[in-house]
C-alpha cells in the first residue's frame, strides 16, 4: 500500500548552489521529524512539500496525487497544512478570528449565501464558531477566545498557530520548529498535544526541530539531513547513536572536506 505521503528523488538548486540532492522521504502515520545542522535544506524541503518552491527534480505524492505544479492554497484543500518557522498570526485580530481564518478552504458557501445572509449562512457561521471554540479548548486557550493576538505570550501564539492550521481539517500536519523559543514545561504540553492529536484525530505529522528533547521524545522516526542530503533516517535512538550524525552536528573529522565539495 502507498505511503500517505511520498517523496522521491527531490532536488532542488538555487543558482549554483544545490539545497536538496535526491531526497526521499515517507510517511504512512504517526510523528516523523526532520532535522539537521543550520543550512542542512530542511525548510527549503517543507517549502517544496506545501508548493512554494517548485523542484527541479523529484515527485511528491498525497494520497496518491502528485502535489508538483500545484498551489499552496490547492495542496491545503488536498489535506496538508503547515506552520512557519516564525509566527505568521493576524496580529490585529483575536484570536478566534484567527482560527476562523484557517476555516476558509473548508467553508462551502456560495456568494449569494455570503450577501443574503440567510439561514444557510446564520447555520454555517454558528457551526464555524463553535468549531472554532472547540479547537481552542483543545490547544488550552479558549480562555483567550477574544483576546488580540499580539497581546498572547510567546508560547501560545504559537499554540494558536497550531490551532489555526487544526482549522483546515488536515490529515498531514507539517510543523517548522513549533517549539522555538518556549520553556521547557510550554515544550512538554506541546509535545502531550501532538501525541493526543495522532491519537485522537488520526494525524500524521511531520516536524523540524532544533529541540534534541523533544525530537528525542515526541517522533516515531527521525530523518536527518545535512548539506541537502539525507545521512540517516530510523527510530530516535538508533539515528541519535548514527556516526554520520554525529559527525554533522559535531563537525568531526571528514565534514570540512565535503562541505568544500559542496560549495
Amino acid at each position: 500500500m502507498a505511503a500517505l505521503f511520498d517523496a522521491r528523488g527531490v532536488t532542488k538548486r538555487f543558482g549554483g548552489l544545490t539545497a536538496l540532492q535526491a531526497v526521499d522521504f515517507a510517511l504512512e502515520s504517526g510523528i516523523a521529524s526532520i532535522i539537521g545542522p543550520n543550512g542542512a535544506g530542511k525548510t527549503t524541503l517543507f517549502n517544496i512539500f506545501t508548493g512554494l518552491y517548485p523542484a527541479d527534480e523529484g515527485s511528491v505524492t498525497f494520497r496518491g496525487r502528485a502535489l508538483f505544479g500545484l498551489r499552496p492554497d490547492q495542496i491545503t484543500a488536498l489535506g496538508i497544512c503547515r506552520t512557519f518557522q516564525n509566527i505568521r498570526l493576524f496580529a490585529n485580530m483575536t484570536v478566534i478570528e484567527n482560527v476562523l481564518v484557517g476555516m476558509n478552504s473548508r467553508i462551502a458557501l456560495g456568494l449569494w449565501d455570503v450577501l443574503s445572509h440567510g439561514p444557510r449562512f446564520a447555520r454555517t457561521e454558528a457551526d464555524l464558531s463553535t468549531r472554532a471554540v472547540a479547537l481552542l479548548d483543545r490547544v488550552g486557550l479558549q480562555a483567550n477566545a477574544n483576546d488580540v493576538a499580539r497581546n498572547l505570550p510567546y508560547g501560545d501564539q504559537r499554540r494558536l498557530e497550531l490551532a489555526r492550521a487544526l482549522a483546515s481539517e488536515p490529515a498531514l500536519l507539517l510543523l517548522d520548529e513549533p517549539t522555538a523559543g518556549m520553556t521547557r514545561t510550554e515544550a512538554g504540553a506541546l509535545m502531550r498535544l501532538l501525541r493526543e492529536l495522532v491519537v485522537d484525530l488520526g494525524l500524521a505529522i511531520i516536524l523540524i526541530e532544533h529541540n534534541m528533547r523533544v525530537v528525542m521524545e515526541v517522533s516515531d522516526r527521525v530523518t536527518v539531513l545535512d548539506h541537502g542530503e539525507k545521512i540517516a533516517e530510523g527510530p530516535p535512538r538508533e539515528v541519535q547513536s548514527d556516526a554520520r550524525v554525529i559527525e554533522a552536528y559535531l563537525g568531526t573529522r571528514g565534514s570540512a572536506p565535503q562541505r568544500a565539495r559542496r560549495a
